[in-house]
């Protein structure tokens, strides 16, 4: 019995001494890593922001996690985040190809692909091809403001009454970056358009989740049958949409005469016949996927926390009604340049940016080359978490960094400011590319929507919950809202 129970510690010694993690020298300080699991019992699976913030109390803005047995670098507050990712942009432009969603987008397109070539000509596309088809300008304008007149005639029929405004967003901006990557748009009670934005949320929602988290860390269950390999299924799905629409286009193409971004990669394919091209159809299926995914979900949340705290916070909602009415007058719709009359609609739109903390730890990235940052060493092919949302509420950042306050975007003149601490489309190479895109979204469906309705919190449904469900993107949990015209007071 005896021997039996000292072979047995003798088992766990060695077990521990094989697979113990070995901390690099002048590694940033962190919790103490356990063989095979690494910190993962640091870590709250279903919010780790909490965990997160927890750690840069203990350890510090810059901390090291290991995933596992691989080691990872937390960066909290605006100063570290920018040292790394905008001074030493290209030393932390990597990305990881060991996790889920590596797996999942295959390293191709522009969210996920390596630092290389590849990426670099595929965002310089699609930052280009973005830009000619409106991005920033009137057209593009255009296009937004036939979407809100969808949206507004959605809630016109719950006037009076009150409504959850779960998707109502979502439909417009799928259906705006639709219209820019596949030149048409669903009809909004489409059976097809509905599954297909349930499938962009469900999608996001997974590959944040505590069974991501068990793929990421246990290699050995991913050929097991377990809820993270819905997320491939449903990547499947919307893929298999892609490359119906693309086969559709290749049969209608016409060289030289784009009508949307498929189009102009067509072109592009046609005059790259060098072999050493990095243009190939998996890469426009995936930049495709990037682009839709991130489009629908991240701009139509943030609106959606925008109606929350409109709807509980009426002063403010009256305050921007007021703005937009001096400064539109009796002009019927809004345009992109108003804004620079409406410091205070600037303001709301932005600090209401900064509580959604839509994307809180954005993507994961990974050092190109051995670096370093804050003192510490960071060898090459460390994944590195840079926690965004540390910045949108830093002390000593913002007046109110912890309360919804547009001040926090206003200097004492009243006139919009923009502190370094926002940076809700992360910053650096790695930013959001169609940060444009969502700044005129945000601006003229909320100046149409404010101007139109006045939209109040239903005493009935109790206190608001401001707490954001967790994912890639988070969002506000299930609401509703009463909607009445303006001008109408019953």
């Amino acid at each position: 019995m005896l021997m039996s129970a000292l072979l047995f510690l003798f088992g766990v010694f060695l077990l521990f001494f094989l697979f113990r993690v070995r901390r690099p020298k002048n590694f940033p300080p962190g919790p103490r890593a356990l063989p095979l699991l690494g910190t993962l019992l640091e870590i709250n699976p279903h919010n780790p922001l909490k965990s997160y913030k927890k750690l840069a109390e203990r350890y510090g803005p810059v901390y090291s996690l290991y995933i596992g047995r691989r080691p990872a670098v937390v960066l909290a507050g605006q100063k570290v985040i920018r040292e790394a990712l905008v001074t030493r942009a290209s030393h932390f432009a990597g990305r990881p190809d060991h996790m889920l969603i590596s797996h999942i987008v295959e390293c191709k397109g522009v969210s996920m692909a390596d630092y290389g070539p590849a990426w670099q000509e595929h965002r310089r596309f699609a930052l280009t091809t973005l830009r000619n088809f409106g991005m920033g300008k009137r057209s593009m304008e255009e296009r937004i403001l036939e979407e809100t007149q969808h949206i507004c005639a959605e809630v016109e029929k719950h006037s009076g009454k009150t409504m959850d405004p779960q998707h109502l967003f979502h439909y417009a901006t799928c259906n705006i970056i639709c219209s820019i990557l596949f030149g048409c748009r669903f009809e909004n009670d489409d059976t097809y358009f509905k599954n297909l934005i349930v499938m962009i949320e469900e999608f996001l929602k997974l590959i944040y989740s505590p069974w991501a988290m068990l793929y990421d860390v246990a290699p050995f269950t991913r050929n097991l049958p377990l809820p993270f390999n819905r997320t491939f299924d449903v990547v499947r799905r919307i893929k298999a949409h892609i490359l119906k629409v693309i086969a559709q286009h290749k049969d209608s193409w016409v060289s030289g005469q784009p009508r949307d971004l498929i189009d102009c990669y067509l072109d592009e394919l046609e005059m790259r016949t060098d072999k050493g091209t990095t243009f190939e159809d998996s890469q426009l299926v995936s930049m495709l996927f990037d682009l839709l995914t991130a489009g629908t979900d991240t701009t139509s949340n943030t609106l959606r926390t925008t109606t929350l705290y409109l709807t509980t916070h009426p002063h403010i909602q009256e305050r921007c009604y007021q703005e937009i009415e001096e400064v539109l007058g009796s002009r019927e719709q809004v345009c992109f340049e108003d804004r620079q009359s409406m410091p205070y609609v600037q303001a709301v739109i932005h600090e209401a940016q900064r509580v959604a903390d839509v994307t809180p730890i954005g993507l994961y990235h990974n050092t190109t080359t051995d670096t370093h940052i804050h003192g510490y060493n960071i060898p090459k092919g460390t994944m590195i978490i840079p926690l965004l949302s540390s910045a949108l509420h830093e002390e000593g950042q913002w007046k109110s960094p912890h309360d919804f306050n547009p001040e926090n975007f206003l200097n004492e003149r009243g006139e919009f400011v923009k502190p370094d601490a926002f940076m809700p489309f992360s910053a650096g190479s790695r930013m959001c590319p169609a940060e444009g895109l969502a700044r005129m979204e945000l601006y003229l469906i909320l100046v149409t929507l404010l101007r139109r309705f006045r939209l109040v919190w239903p005493e009935e449904r109790g206190a608001p919950d401001y707490d954001m469900a967790f994912g890639i993107t988070q969002a506000p949990k299930p609401f509703h809202v009463t909607v009445h015209l303006r001008g109408d007071r019953n």
